[in-house]
């Protein structure tokens, strides 16, 4: 997290690619200084060592840097391949006109920003220097995670650089406001201490891989109270590519707000949306997105994330007691949720 901090409301935005609305709640931590592929089996938990942490420690260190922006803000990011790419926070970087990042053995590169994508809080750096000198970080499969499974957060919490600390994975699932004000999705969270400075840092299992990107805080005090929250490693993984092959990210947008309750009812529909423009309306229940059933409106919002902007899906909803198909073209997610 950078050494500015904005205060967030903690009640989290409805469906990241569907739409809601923010309530009120305890305070989130979170940076924004312009106003913030490998694939293993899963993994069961293991007490974890002090001499094992230290050699995980030891194996992927070089591949953690610390990142300074002209905007003031400082935060963390770690190397995912040969060529330099680099993985931190939108929040860390928006909005600067330059960028640099501090490698573990003091050295200190120009970066460029190759994209950045506020939906998920993740961009992607750009550093010119020798892959001999380069120590990328693998990701984790995403069925590797567990409550209860060892973490270890590495960053530079308030400026210094290297800074270990270590947890476990308290909860999965969670979801976390973005940048832009829509909801990430399957938010890792743990008690590893995560402070100002450790945004955009590697949070890695037990081998050393990514299971997550540090993001946010939830704190009434601004300071870390074991409550951490982390991008997931594979959203991190696919937005990086993304934003590696495109420069920017397009995310489906339906147009609608789903309740608390985990419910795949429509509570709003958004006026002129994809969904507004079909027909839908307050109170529609969604039974099935392209034929196949769902529940809860985790399953729509997966469902539409899976898909792009100008893609058809089709929803078999209950109206009033009369199940009815509808054909929605989805749009492109806007700027922001206002």
């Amino acid at each position: 997290m950078s050494k500015q901090v904005t205060t967030i409301a903690a009640a989290l935005l409805l469906a990241a690619g569907v739409g809601g609305a923010v309530g009120a709640g305890v305070a989130l931590q979170t940076d924004n200084d312009s106003a913030a592929p490998t694939t293993d089996a899963p993994t069961q938990p293991v007490a974890q060592s002090s001499s094992s942490v230290a050699a995980v420690y030891e194996r992927v260190k070089e591949g953690v840097v610390e990142v300074e922006t002209s905007a003031g803000a400082t935060g963390s990011g770690f190397v995912i391949d040969e060529e330099g790419h680099i993985v931190t926070n939108q929040h860390v970087v928006g909005g600067a006109d330059s960028v640099s990042v501090e490698f573990s053995d003091g050295s200190n590169v120009d970066a460029t920003v190759v994209g950045t994508d506020p939906s998920t809080d993740i961009a992607v750096l750009d550093v010119d220097r020798p892959s001999s000198r380069l120590t990328p970080l693998s990701f984790a499969g995403d069925g590797s995670l567990q409550v209860g499974n060892t973490v270890i957060a590495i960053g530079s919490p308030f400026g210094l650089e290297g800074t270990l600390t270590t947890g476990v994975i308290s909860a999965l699932g969670r979801e976390i406001r973005s940048p832009n004000g829509f909801s990430i999705e399957n938010a890792v969270q743990t008690d590893a201490a995560l402070n100002q400075g450790n945004s955009g840092g590697p949070v890695l299992d037990s081998q050393g891989r990514v299971v997550g990107v540090a993001a946010q805080i939830r704190s009434e005090s601004g300071g870390n109270v074991g409550i951490g929250y982390a991008i997931p490693g594979d959203t991190a993984q696919r937005v990086a590519r993304e934003l590696i092959e495109d420069g920017s990210v397009a995310h489906a947008f339906l147009g609608v707000s789903l309740p608390d309750d985990g419910a795949a009812t429509f509570e709003d529909v958004v006026e002129d949306s994809p969904a507004g423009r079909a027909g839908l309306q307050p109170g529609d229940e969604v039974t099935e997105v392209d034929g196949k059933s769902i529940t809860t409106g985790d399953e729509l919002r997966d469902a539409i994330d899976a898909k792009k902007p100008g893609d058809k899906i089709t929803l078999t909803i209950e109206r009033d007691g009369d199940e009815r198909t509808v054909q929605v073209t989805l749009g492109q997610r806007p700027a922001t949720t206002q």
